[in-house]
């Protein structure tokens, strides 16, 4: 962005800078430590200068919001035509509970809604199933079968409210009903508007709420691809997560280049699959983590935006720019937040929140100050709605679009982070694409070595954490945390029960053994499960028909 004249006159007056002043200054003045670095551990420079960000191209890699490679943004007026959707992630206990939440938020403010879904849910199970056993409702809502998904959303308009759930292996499952529901309410599909997460990569690589294997999950997901790009083409089908990455511990170029990655694996599998990448492409969606340094996640959502339009339109041809567009929520960083005097983490949450909005997030959830200790009170969940509102509405950044950018730091920092993901991306390739380096346990072990070192770090005061491992004071026990009563398992045994009694078990039985004949063959499972659902087959039936005919995934033990 600067001649070769202007820039060694810099160099020069740089230096001198150094020798007469800044030299002078720290000999009476030393710095606090002897090394600085992000939050990632990246080494940081005492001073960024036009030097640093010399051989970036401003047409071609900053360029202006709204256009490739939308380093700037997704929209050419971002926030200054609309907020970004303010989710807030809720469901425990019962459907009748967290549809109380839910109105509860709707009526706050919320502009969307993010389901939480307790363990058996997520790994397929009913709630009678003795797995299940002491989970039912615990960090989720439970949902077994369409009746429990009709309560979830009773008096909520699904033409009205866009709705993103957090559900992966059995998201085929979830997003059957949901359509069923929005059908008993006179919404005809083509109107939904939500995400279902659905990346089951990252279970295999951070989370671990898998059940099948490989081969089979990316077809159930390639079949979702097809089927909403007919039938739900306004539902995004899939957000490739780097949040659980980040919070297994990587650093912020390995969120980037992993959670890339598997985007890549998921186009692969789709084009494989017989799918145009214009057809499927611009309902991809993201989902990313921020954590508390703050420029350098502003500059990691730019680099993940700008990174991820190049692989689109040089490495799979997009012609379209929607397919182009990295699109994504974001949570504040659940791994951040301690215990350890909790109102803290509600200064920590408005930071990582704020770094978000400057680096440009479509939608935002923020974390609640006691999560570190429970699920969220209503008055917790309060707070961190607020924090988005307040931010949207008082701090004065949503006036301009990317106000950071051409800050020498933000714009090295940015690019910085791009090669560092590429590399990551360049080294999966090599090891035969993200399914390959998982089954290797590559990507396992990366971040589990990045994980190591923050925890020494924070060990060793290396890191301070303020009220954890420096700052501390004397605390009572917390009171007034929320606790899911244990009956409410019970209560979802008697809910199972009375559906099995009383729906058409003769129609459930053909459904689910016409699904289990679709498993077998190449036919899009879509279309069965829905027919199913609708019948009230339970989701343990329906995911026990598909552990039937697909088998489970046994994760490798990493050496």
């Amino acid at each position: 962005m600067f001649d070769k004249e202007k820039l060694s006159q810099l160099k020069t007056s740089r230096e001198n800078w150094e020798e007469k002043v800044l030299n002078k200054s720290l000999s009476k003045a030393p710095e606090s430590k002897s090394e600085f670095k992000t939050g990632s551990g990246a080494p940081v420079k005492r001073l960024y200068t036009a030097e640093d960000v010399a051989d970036i191209d401003y047409e071609t890699e900053i360029g202006y919001p709204g256009q490739y490679p939308f380093t700037r943004g997704y929209q050419p007026t971002m926030f200054r035509g609309k907020p970004w959707t303010m989710r807030m992630y809720a469901g425990f206990a019962t459907a009748e509970e967290s549809n109380e939440r839910y109105k509860y938020l709707v009526g706050q403010g919320s502009t969307g809604l993010s389901v939480a879904f307790d363990l058996p849910t997520q790994i397929g199970y009913d709630s009678d199933h003795s797995l299940a056993q002491g989970e039912v409702g615990k960090v989720g809502v439970a949902i077994d079968s369409l009746k429990d998904m009709e309560i979830l959303f009773d008096g909520i308009p699904l033409d009205k409210v866009s709705t993103s759930m957090t559900i992966n292996a059995p998201a085929a499952v979830l997003l059957a009903m949901y359509i069923a529901v929005a059908e008993k309410q006179g919404v005809s599909a083509d109107k939904l508007r939500g995400t279902i997460q659905n990346d089951i990569l990252k279970e295999y690589i951070a989370r671990g709420t898998y059940i099948f294997p490989t081969e089979p999950s990316m077809r159930l997901i390639t079949d979702i691809f097809e089927y909403c790009s007919k039938e739900v083409p306004k539902w995004n089908t899939i957000s490739i997560s780097g949040y659980h990455i980040r919070e297994a511990g990587s650093t912020a170029a390995q969120e980037v280049g992993f959670t890339l990655a598997d985007g890549i694996a998921y186009v692969e599998a789709a084009i494989k699959a017989g799918l145009d990448v214009d057809t499927f492409a611009p309902r991809l969606s993201f989902f990313f983590n921020a954590h508390n340094d703050l420029l350098e996640e502003v500059s990691k959502f730019r680099a993940a935006r700008r990174l991820w339009a190049k692989i689109m339109k040089e490495r799979f041809g997009a012609k379209s720019e929607k397919s182009m567009m990295l699109k994504f929520h974001t949570q504040t960083g659940g791994c951040t937040l301690t215990a350890q005097q909790p109102n803290n983490n509600i200064v920590r949450v408005a930071m990582q929140a704020l770094a978000a909005v400057l680096g440009g997030t479509q939608s935002l959830h923020t974390n609640s100050r006691d999560e570190a200790l429970a699920l969220p009170t209503q008055d917790s969940v309060t707070i961190a709605l607020r924090t988005q509102q307040i931010i949207a509405s008082e701090t004065g950044v949503t006036n301009t679009v990317d106000p950071l950018a051409g800050s020498y730091y933000v714009e090295a920092k940015t690019k910085e982070i791009e090669d560092q993901a590429m590399e990551y991306i360049n080294k999966i390739d090599e090891l035969g694409g993200a399914p390959r380096a998982i089954d290797l346990g590559f990507i396992q072990r990366e971040i589990s070595d990045s994980a190591y070192k923050y925890q020494m770090e924070i060990e060793s005061l290396d890191r301070i954490v303020v009220g954890m491992n420096k700052y501390q004071v004397e605390e009572e026990s917390p009171k007034g945390l929320l606790r899911v009563d244990p009956i409410v398992g019970e209560m979802q045994k008697k809910k199972i029960e009375d559906v099995k009694a009383t729906r058409n078990n003769e129609a459930v039985t053909e459904k689910l053994q016409s699904l289990k004949k679709a498993c077998e063959n190449t036919d899009n499972v879509m279309p069965f499960i829905l027919e199913a659902v609708k019948e009230y087959a339970t989701l343990g039936e329906v995911c026990g028909v598909m552990r039937e005919v697909f088998g489970e995934y046994e994760q490798a033990v990493l050496l």
